[in-house]
């Protein structure tokens, strides 16, 4: 890290930026933060940088519902020379009003753990295809937009707890954070129906004769139980095949990854027990059962 970075790291800003991105974690990371606070110092306040940085993207792209579609675009794309700025320790242009406060924090994440900036301009595409969301067609332009939003997640996050394995590794920590964002996906199938979103690929849809209709209306047909079925168990093999990442990652942290990973399998899990539940409503586990994973995890670590 340089010594630029390392001097604005002992500043009140500085701290009050760390504050902030703690802060943002722990109210909005419902599931993350179980795992999150796992991890030791360092790596749990870049965790914390990198968490925020991802909400304050998709805030842009969600929150700003009422403003044009040009406008909300040329939102995003501030955010992205704002983050090329901060990157290359440049000073920030006027874009914001007032400045977001996670720079500081997320500046030092990127330089500390040498993340590739590649992988920002990934997520900010990601919402950008959100923003101007369409059905994907086919199963691979799912793939490609849960990539973007969560595989390069997947990425970035293991650069913050250190891996082995190169390139190899790398493809592991995509495939996790694909599985992650399907069983988002799936969860929250009646609340994305009811905002005309439908991540379900049209060519599987209509091989399972369901409609979009029929999601919000909330009719459990055969065709709909074959379509979440094909779904869960693509998700499944990519919790299966990414198994080898938890090995690969500096022991001290992994404490952190495979409490995650048992959330969101268990929210697949339960998701594949009963798929019609997810018609009526988001499939969750309760916070005693989150706290008694991370808790559990915590112990295996030590």
């Amino acid at each position: 890290m340089s010594t630029s970075v390392l001097s604005a790291a002992a500043s009140p800003d500085f701290q009050a930026s760390r504050d902030y991105c703690r802060q943002v974690t722990q109210q909005q990371a419902r599931n993350f933060y179980y795992g999150l606070r796992l991890l030791p110092e360092p790596a749990k306040s870049s965790m914390f940088a990198l968490y925020a940085w991802m909400r304050r993207a998709d805030d842009l792209a969600d929150d700003s519902a009422d403003l044009p579609l040009a406008q909300r675009r040329e939102l995003l794309n501030q955010f992205r020379a704002l983050t090329h700025a901060a990157i290359a320790g440049q000073a920030l242009p006027a874009m914001e009003s007032p400045a977001w406060p996670g720079w500081a924090a997320f500046t030092q994440c990127v330089h500390r753990h040498a993340i590739p900036p590649a992988l920002f301009d990934d997520m900010i595409d990601g919402q950008q295809q959100d923003l101007e969301f369409h059905q994907p067609e086919k199963d691979a332009d799912l793939q490609q937009y849960c990539y973007r939003v969560a595989g390069v997640v997947g990425v970035a996050s293991i650069h913050i707890w250190g891996f082995t394995g190169g390139a190899e590794t790398v493809a592991l920590a995509v495939d996790r954070g694909i599985a992650f964002q399907l069983t988002n996906i799936l969860r929250d199938v009646k609340e994305d129906a009811g905002r005309s979103r439908i991540y379900f690929p049209q060519q599987q849809m209509l091989r399972c004769g369901v409609s979009g209709d029929d999601l919000t209306g909330g009719k459990a047909t055969e065709g709909f139980q074959a379509l979440m079925q094909h779904h869960i168990e693509f998700a499944e093999r990519l919790f299966v095949r990414s198994a080898p990442l938890d090995q690969r990652i500096t022991p001290g942290n992994v404490a952190a990854l495979t409490a995650m990973t048992a959330i969101y399998h268990g929210i697949l899990r339960k998701i594949a027990r009963h798929p019609k539940q997810v018609l009526r409503g988001r499939v969750r586990l309760g916070a005693v059962a989150k706290t008694w994973i991370a808790l559990r995890c915590r112990s295996a670590g030590k």
